[in-house]
This record gives C-alpha cells, structure tokens and sequence, in this order.
C-alpha cells in the first residue's frame, strides 16, 4: 500500500511537466499538419469541410463542384488538380497551413513570453471549435446511407472521426491558455 501512496505521490506531481508535455505536444500537430497544407493531398482533403461551411465557402470560388473533383490521398488527376487551382483550393490551404504554423510557433514561445502563449491558445480554441462545426456542416462526416442499417448520427464516416478528435485539441488549448494566462499574471505580480 506504501508503495502505491509513493506512486501516486509522484504522479500527483506530474502537472508542471504535463502540462510543458501537452505544449510541445500540440504544437508538434499544428507544425505538421500546417506544413501538410502546402502539400496537394493534404489541401484537397480540405475541400468537402470548406466547401460545406456557411463561414468558409466563400474562400472557393466553385465550392458546389467540389465532388466531381475529387481526388483519393496520392492520386493526381491533372484535370483535378487544375481544378482545385481555378477553385482557391491550394491558396486557401497554403494560408491555413501558414496560420498553423504560427500558432503552434505562438505555443512554443510562451517561455519567452507567455502572451505569446496566450495568442496560441485562443487561436485553437477558435480552430477547434471551427473544426468541430464541421459535424455539423458537412455530410461526409457521417455514414452515408447506402442500403446499410447504420449510417447518420451518430455513425462517425472517417472525416467525422478525424474531426471529433478536436474536442481533444480544444481542452488543451484551454488548459494551455490557463497556464499561459497564470503566467502573465505571475511576471505582473497578480496573485493568482
């Protein structure tokens, strides 16, 4: 039983470094997937998500054709990819991927200054509530009904699943805007 206590004990003071951990963490994810948006796959995975949204369908010029050109991950259809470059597909990707990157940067340099943090951390929680609007917005996100019991809600269709993990990025953002949010108030002199 001792040897639990010392355990827990030690796992009790795990936070701090969690917390550096969840940083670095999500940083990594918006590095990386930001860096995949200037890569045509990646951009026009985007499409069905941006093309369906009441906030961002303006950023296409031809959102209403988007699956007739379609592409699968790795597959190049030169008539597609012409398409997708007429449509604003590869420029709306290429700025999404730019202000990724800048946000997991903002996380990474909270040590620096955690304003800087701070930034980063409202900006995914924006993202991710973005994201997860797409639930809601577009229809690949579930199962479609095609002569199966199980499609619509709650039958998640693999963009669906993919997008429902941003619960998961929106707590972090929170827990990381918290932390930056204490710190500033710490170098100020604040109680907190």
């Amino acid at each position: 039983m001792k040897s639990l206590y010392s355990l827990l004990t030690y796992a009790a003071r795990l936070d701090k470094g969690g917390i550096r951990l969840l940083r670095i963490s999500v940083s990594v994810i918006l590095i990386w997937i930001g860096a995949l948006k200037f890569v045509p796959y990646e951009a026009e995975g985007v499409t069905p998500f941006v093309a369906n949204s009441p906030f961002m369908r303006f950023l296409y010029h031809h959102p209403d054709e988007y699956r007739q050109h379609r592409n699968k991950e790795g597959e190049v259809s030169p008539q597609n990819v012409a398409w997708h470059h007429e449509n604003n597909t590869y420029g709306y990707s290429y700025g999404l991927g730019i202000l990724l990157m800048a946000m997991g940067t903002l996380l990474l340099l909270n040590r620096a200054n955690p304003l800087f943090g701070a930034t980063g951390a409202v900006l995914t929680i924006v993202m991710s509530v973005g994201t997860l609007s797409f639930l809601i917005t577009t229809p690949e996100t579930w199962v479609p009904d095609l002569g199966g019991t199980h499609h619509g809600f709650p039958y998640l269709a693999a963009p669906g699943r993919l997008v429902l993990k941003d619960f998961i990025m929106l707590s972090a953002a929170v827990v990381l805007l918290a932390d930056s949010a204490k710190a500033v108030l710490l170098r100020r002199g604040a109680v907190v």
